[in-house]
């Protein structure tokens, strides 16, 4: 029997302790922004620990633990590292749900609760086919390291930041990450991101004097009128991602005003405001290029400054490379058909691995763009993806029969 169909099996003879550890991370609440994981951590070291597997809690502070645990394989080889991320976005207005925030339902296929498509039943899934991979060990080459990180969803200093810095070896040779980009797609690269604050200053002034772009709103509204125009523009797909399904979004470059503040009253000239941007940038678009665009237009409109809150480039690893090539063997063995490569709009902890030289693919059970109120999952891509993690990584640790 093949490693696929091994995995395949596998997963589906453990689908009951699967779904089951899904309900337990449900139930087991890691909301930002507080983002405690104690409890989803427990969860999952006890499910190894369980598997005779000696899984370690890292961590800067005691309440935002990570787990981390690896298996060596009977041969030297490459190191796979299998990471997933144990807290949750914020559930917003819980009058707005109509399935519970904490308790995991099982209906029509589906399994619903806060953080099950991000990601706890990907982290789930991850965990089972770590544990298929450690039954399996005698026929490995190399190393599989899995990671459950603490607060990927605010890319704080607590998770994979703070482990790749503590344990550089964990950067490792590979890595599948179990953020699903959507429809079982294979997100082989990520958008960068920039944020940044558009400042604007004039002098005071009442407002029954005011002349035409002479406060600091008009001069802050001309910079945003021009940079929503941005929202049209495309970039080609670089080397190595022309087989790229990039759909509407994801060859473009996108700009939210999220903040906008300024002012005291309505009488008297705007003398500071200011808009915190968002935004996200297709692969071949560096962030230094369009923070010197930014400031380029500020200078023209004049009385403005341009500061950048955080960013990244993008990230991608070319749809022909190995580890790309084996998840979609992988799933095209578990599914009857490949996926197809997409870019990943939100970010995910693939990136810091990218960014460290690392080939780096996205691939999980999450159904949809984004999750939000009621967030759910289709139960049998959730068994289905335990097993493509195994299968896929089974052939990049070099089983012999491979997918």
């Amino acid at each position: 029997m093949s490693a696929a169909a091994q995995a395949r099996a596998y997963a589906e003879e453990n689908r009951a302790a699967l779904v089951a550890l899904c309900g337990r991370l449900v139930a087991a609440p890691s909301a930002q922004p507080e983002g405690d994981t104690r409890a989803p951590a427990a969860v999952i070291a006890a499910m190894l620990a369980e598997s005779g597997l000696r899984p370690e809690l890292r961590f800067v502070r005691p309440e935002k633990p990570n787990v981390v645990c690896t298996v060596e394989g009977a041969e030297p080889g490459p190191h796979l590292i299998l990471n997933g991320h144990l807290d949750t976005l914020p559930p917003g207005d819980p009058a707005a749900w109509t399935v519970p925030l904490l308790q995991m339902g099982r209906h029509e296929g589906r399994l619903t609760g806060l953080g099950i498509g991000n990601m706890k039943a990907g982290t789930a899934a991850l965990a089972l086919a770590f544990r298929f991979l450690a039954e399996r060990r005698d026929r490995l080459k190399g190393r599989v390291t899995f990671t459950a990180v603490a607060d990927e969803v605010v890319f704080g200093p607590d998770g994979a930041d703070f482990l790749l810095k503590d344990d550089p070896g964990l950067a490792g040779d590979m890595l599948i990450n179990a953020e699903g980009p959507g429809a079982m797609d294979l997100a082989i690269a990520e958008k960068g991101l920039l944020w940044v604050e558009l400042g604007a200053e004039a002098p005071p002034a009442q407002g029954m004097l005011a002349a035409r772009g002479a406060s600091a709103a008009v001069r802050l509204a001309a910079a945003i009128g021009a940079i929503d125009a941005w929202n049209d523009e495309r970039l080609p797909p670089p080397a190595g991602l022309a087989d790229l399904h990039a759909g509407e979004h994801g060859l473009r470059l996108s700009v939210n005003v999220g903040v906008l503040g300024g002012g005291l009253l309505p009488s008297q000239a705007m003398t500071r405001a200011f808009a915190k941007i968002d935004l996200r940038l297709p692969p071949g678009l560096a962030v230094d290029a369009v923070e010197a665009r930014l400031k380029a237009l500020a200078a023209g409109i004049g009385g403005m400054s341009v500061t950048r809150l955080k960013g990244w480039d993008p990230s991608w690893t070319p749809g022909d490379h190995p580890l790309a090539a084996a998840m979609s063997a992988a799933a095209e063995a578990v599914r009857g058909r490949p996926p197809r490569p997409v870019v990943r709009l939100p970010a995910s902890d693939a990136a810091r691995w990218r960014r460290l030289g690392v080939p780096a693919v996205c691939f999980g059970p999450q159904p949809m763009l984004a999750s939000g109120v009621d967030d759910w999952v289709f139960e049998q891509d959730v068994v289905d993806c335990a097993a493509i993690y195994g299968a896929a990584a089974a052939r990049l640790l070099g089983w012999g029969d491979g997918p």
